[in-house]
Parts: C-alpha cells; sequence; structure tokens
C-alpha cells in the first residue's frame, strides 16, 4: 500500500501487474539450523499470509523471513491425466484460476480446519530444508489470534507434538511480538495497540507490559471485506467488465492506490468538482486485444492456421497411438510368458499366472493373445501410414494451391478436439468474400479502463464506518473511545501516551493521521497522546517473534514441553510478555461413590420417616 494519494499527471493510467507468485525453491537448512542447541523456527500463521524462517543466535540474526506464501490450498484432481496432490501457496502461482477450489484452514483469523493446517506446515519444514519424517527436532514459535479458543489451541499442539514431534513450542500474539519488536530494550511498557489484518481488526489494551485481555475488542472487519467491497463497487459501476474485476486485482487497488482520508466527508466533497476528480482519478488498465471480431484473416491465412492446427491434432494422435501400443505390446509380452510357461510344463506357476491375470483357461489366455497380437500389428500399421503422411505432406505442401481434401481429418484424428479452438468453425465458402477491415469507432483502450474515483477512500473506511457495507459493528473510533472510557483518567492517559498501528491493513497511507484526528476529537482538551506505526506493519510480527525466541532461549517458563503437553492437555499455555492469557477450563467436580451412596441413603430414611409420619 504504497502508493500515495497526491495528484499524478491528467492522464493517470496505470496498467494492472496481475504479479503471478514464482514456486518457491526448497532451501537447505544449512549450518545456520545445526549449533550446540537446536535452532528456533519461528512460524507467523497468518490469515493472508504465513512467513516461516530461522532465529539464529548471534549479532546477525539474519534476513527476513526464508519463507512467504498465501495461507491458501487447492486440491489437484488426480486420475488418468496424472493431476497433482494438493497445491499450497505460491505453488498455485495465479489464484484466479483456481479461485473456486481454494481452501484456507482459517475461519476468520482462527484456524479450524487441522488437515488443512498440516499440509501449511509441511510446506513450510519442507522448503526451509526440515525434514518431517520422524520428528522435527527445533523448537517452534507459533503465533495465534488474540483470545484464541483453547479448542483451536489443543487442536494445534496436537498436531506438532504428536504428529511432528516437536520438543517445545511456544505460543504468542502476532501484533504483541510487532510491539515487542517495535519498543526499546528491557522496557516495560503500557499502551494501546489498533492491528488491523486480512479478516479482522483488534484493539488491545498493555498494561505494565502484559495484555489486558479483559478489555480486548475485535471488529469482523479487514483487508478480505474492502476488497469485497470494492469488488462490488466497481461491477456496478462497469458491468461490461464482470469477469474482468477479480479479487486478485481489487487487491492490487487496495494495496497500491487506495488511501485513508483525513475527514471522510470532505474529502468526498473535494471529489465532487471535476478538476479534483481529473487530476486524481486512477485509471486502470484492462487487458484487452486490438484485433476485432470483424477484422478477419485472409484465405491464405486461414487455411495455413488449419494446416498448423491439423498437424498439431495428427502429432498429438501419434503421441497417443505410440503411448497405447507401448502399453498393449507390455500386456502381450506379459501373455506370452505365461503361455511359455505352459508350454515348458510349469503347472504350478502357469496357474498362478493364470490367476493373477483372472482368466480361467489356456483356451481363453489363447483368445486374448490372438486378439493382442492383431490390436498390437493393426497399431504398429497406423504409425508406420501415419508417419508416410505426415512426410509426404511437409515434402509436397503447396500452400498457394492447398487440397482441401486432403484436411478432412479423420474420426480417430479429432477425437479430443476440445483440447484445440474449432478447426472447422466457419464453412468454406465456395467463393471468397472479399475481406473487409472493420473501424473501430471507439477507443479500445479506454473503454477497458477502470476509473477509480471515489473507490480509493471508499473501500478502506470500511474500518472506521462499518455501515457502508451494512455490518451492524462500532467502527475503530468508537471502540477506541468505549475500550478508553473502561479505565480510570490516569490509565487513559498512560495508555494514549503509546497508541501503537500494526497489521498489513495498517499501511494504506494517511491511517497514522486518521487516528490522530480520531484521538484528537475524543480526548480532553489541550491533552497529550502519541501515535506510533510500526517499522514494518506486514513482517514486524515475525521479527518480534525472532527477536523473543533468541531471548527467551534457555528460559524454560515460556516453553511448553511434551511432557507438560501430555499432563495438562494441547490447551495449556504459558504465559509471557506476548502471550494471550491462559484460562483453564474448569470442570465441575464430581462426587465420589461414597458420598453419592451416604446421599441416597440419607435420602431414602428420610423419605420413609415422613411416610411413617403420615401412617
Amino acid at each position: 500500500m504504497a502508493a500515495a494519494s497526491a495528484a499524478g499527471p491528467p492522464t493517470n493510467v496505470y496498467p494492472f501487474r496481475d504479479a503471478r507468485a514464482a514456486p518457491d525453491q526448497v532451501l537447505e537448512a544449512g549450518p545456520v539450523a545445526h549449533g550446540p542447541l537446536p535452532v528456533p523456527l519461528v512460524l507467523d500463521n497468518g490469515s493472508f499470509q504465513a512467513r516461516a524462517g530461522w532465529a539464529c543466535p548471534g549479532p546477525d540474526p539474519g534476513p527476513e523471513p526464508r519463507l512467504q506464501f498465501r495461507a491458501v490450498c487447492a486440491r489437484g484432481r488426480g486420475g488418468a491425466r496424472g493431476g497433482a496432490g494438493p497445491q499450497v501457496g505460491n505453488a498455485l502461482g495465479s489464484l484466479e484460476p483456481l479461485r473456486w477450489m481454494l481452501r484456507s484452514p482459517f475461519d476468520r483469523n482462527v484456524p479450524v480446519n487441522l488437515e488443512l493446517q498440516e499440509l501449511l506446515l509441511d510446506y513450510s519444514f519442507q522448503h526451509l530444508g526440515v525434514s518431517s519424517q520422524g520428528c522435527v527436532d527445533h523448537p517452534i514459535v507459533l503465533t495465534e489470534a488474540v483470545c484464541n479458543p483453547l479448542y483451536s489451541r489443543q487442536m494445534m499442539s496436537e498436531l506438532l507434538f504428536e504428529c511432528y514431534g516437536i520438543p517445545t513450542v511456544a505460543y504468542g500474539i502476532d501484533s504483541l511480538f510487532s510491539f515487542y519488536h517495535n519498543k526499546p530494550k528491557n522496557l516495560i511498557s503500557s499502551g494501546l495497540i489498533i492491528s488491523s489484518g486480512y479478516q479482522c481488526t483488534h484493539i488491545l489494551p498493555i498494561l505494565e507490559g502484559r495484555l489486558d485481555a479483559k478489555n480486548c475488542k475485535r471488529i469482523n472487519l479487514g483487508g478480505s471485506q474492502a476488497a469485497g467491497y470494492l469488488q462490488r463497487l466497481l461491477q456496478l459501476k462497469y458491468p461490461g467488465h464482470l469477469a474482468a474485476i477479480t479479487l486478485s486485482r481489487m487487491e492490487e487497488i487496495l494495496h497500491e492506490h487506495s488511501y485513508i482520508a483525513e475527514d471522510y466527508v470532505e474529502e468526498l466533497q473535494k471529489w465532487r468538482c471535476p478538476d479534483y476528480y481529473e487530476n486524481n482519478v486512477h485509471k486502470m488498465q484492462l487487458p484487452f486485444s486490438s484485433k476485432l471480431l470483424g477484422s478477419t484473416l485472409t484465405s491464405e491465412e486461414k487455411q495455413e492456421r488449419r494446416q498448423q492446427q491439423l498437424r498439431r491434432l495428427q502429432e498429438l494422435n501419434a503421441r497417443r497411438r505410440e503411448e497405447k501400443l507401448q502399453l498393449d505390446q507390455e500386456r502381450l509380452d506379459r501373455l506370452l510368458y505365461v503361455q511359455e510357461l505352459l508350454e515348458d510344463g510349469q503347472m504350478d506357476q502357469f496357474h498362478k499366472a493364470l490367476m493373477e491375470l483372472n482368466m480361467d483357461s489356456p483356451e481363453e489366455l489363447q483368445s486374448y493373445i490372438q486378439k493382442l497380437s492383431a490390436a498390437v500389428e493393426q497399431a504398429k500399421q497406423k504409425i508406420l501410414q501415419a508417419e508416410v503422411s505426415l512426410e509426404v505432406d511437409v515434402v509436397d505442401s503447396k500452400p498457394e494451391t492447398p487440397d482441401l481434401g486432403q484436411l478432412e481429418p479423420s474420426l480417430e484424428d479429432v477425437e479430443n478436439i476440445n483440447d484445440f479452438e474449432p478447426l472447422f468453425s466457419e464453412e468454406t465458402p465456395e467463393v471468397e468474400k472479399p475481406v473487409t477491415t472493420v473501424q473501430p469507432v471507439f477507443n479500445l483502450a479506454a473503454y477497458h479502463q477502470l476509473f477509480v474515483g471515489t473507490e480509493r477512500i471508499r473501500a478502506p473506511e470500511i474500518i472506521f464506518q462499518p455501515s457502508l457495507i451494512g455490518e451492524e459493528q462500532a467502527g475503530v473510533a468508537e471502540t477506541l473511545q468505549y475500550i478508553l472510557d473502561r479505565y480510570p483518567k490516569d490509565v487513559q492517559e498512560l495508555l494514549v501516551q503509546n497508541v501503537f498501528l500494526t497489521g498489513g491493513n495498517m499501511m494504506y497511507p494517511g491511517m497514522k493521521v486518521r487516528i490522530e484526528k480520531e484521538l484528537l476529537e475524543m480526548r480532553p482538551f489541550q491533552s497529550s497522546f502519541q501515535v506510533q506505526l510500526a517499522s514494518n506493519p506486514v513482517l514486524d510480527a515475525w521479527y518480534g517473534a525472532r527477536d523473543w525466541a533468541l531471548d527467551h532461549l534457555d528460559n524454560e517458563d515460556v516453553w511448553i514441553t511434551r511432557k507438560e503437553y501430555e499432563e495438562k492437555g494441547g490447551g495449556y499455555l504459558k504465559e509471557h510478555c506476548a502471550s494471550n492469557v491462559y484460562v483453564p477450563i474448569r470442570l465441575p467436580k464430581q462426587a465420589s461413590r461414597s458420598t453419592e451412596a451416604q446421599a441416597s441413603g440419607k435420602g431414602s430414611g428420610a423419605s420413609g420417616g415422613g411416610a411413617g409420619e403420615q401412617a
């Protein structure tokens, strides 16, 4: 979201980049991961993007996370075409063709699907060069959601300890790790964290270095809802380009062309001015083809194109014939081998082989051999004839006087014609009509442009005004005011001195100024406050988790061991400066059998006495 809201030249035309993710290389762990002690693995398990890397001890802890990929999976179709298995993250390339197949382990920002989460972890370990066969012999620092449900943590602990056999794990909140990374060392500070990500926005009060979980609030709006809202706005505005207005392109507009208005109503009034609109509108250029339907090819070009397509189809069928011939030949060799067993008198092996072939008698075997031999011989003849005809076609072809009779494909040649564009979609005219080139009556490039004007501020505004998309929730400013009102005046003054912004949805230009304006309106006259934006709102959570792991490498009070997991359950959590608050499930104590027996005895005695009194 690095695009500024400053005015550009009057013709602000921006092509869509349509960035395609490059597959991640399988890295080697190398000497980085092997030392006197196992080096911790740091996993920032975000609902939009996952980041993984090593926490290397030493003066230089290393560069940014070695692995960053979208936290989505798509299951490929197996079968005759040899479809691949599940594809994860950057291995998917472009997401739009697979949008309907994409699956995420997250519900909002909480992982709930154990199977898909295992795919993400497998992908991370594999591409970091960690062998997950047997066990992953590295401590793991893993981020989790604010006030994460015990079931989700229990599921994650079970996966890490039971499936991967890790020695220890530590859980922490991504926004608190980012806060930890940006504050001075060994400083216990208080403050308010506003963290906005792909699915949710959280406001977290920090008192003396610890999370005040009772007063945390969540708004169920983030970058995902902003992209969906922007898509609906532009699809209503340009109904002729519905298919081209994809979520990936909307995310690109949000990241590079949107900004937060300091005063939303005042900014909308500016956009009413034609000059302001012309100078600030961003024209997003959709891809298009300059060839019109009316500008047909000449007859020679059509004929050459058909010849090329027919040649490709013949080559494809020739390859398939060869593959089928090879399979039939292997099966024939197998049958002939079984027949030799019969001729050599090895009856036991012959009957065993006959049962494996699911045949009942030697006569049936002989019948199969005859049929398969005839099929193999026929296939060889067809391949030989196809090669001869293809050579004759290449040597004797005359483009200027094509023989239309030879271009008619046989039924066998067009058995998979759907893989190509139609070869004979146009009937061959008896008399060629003169070619007429249709001149466009409008500018094609301008027709394929999306004018993004007020949409630049309307989409990101939803976290301040959820009512724009019909959500009955409070915005960031109202929620901030509500949290502050739950504290005494002196604590409020302490909290607003350190308002910290982090998360990918906080990277819009103008976000810090807008938060300062909202605080100025809600705070008392002439009171002070300070707003700080994270140095890298996207990656600071991973950097903070890495710093925390290095600072607490030898501190056993913050790492959950396998023994503790087995004793106290998967929902167990050791608290630290960047963690959630551990609230164990308290089950009602069950009374012992002796106590129940005494109580039942007293009850029966009392009922008997009552009966005697009545008598």
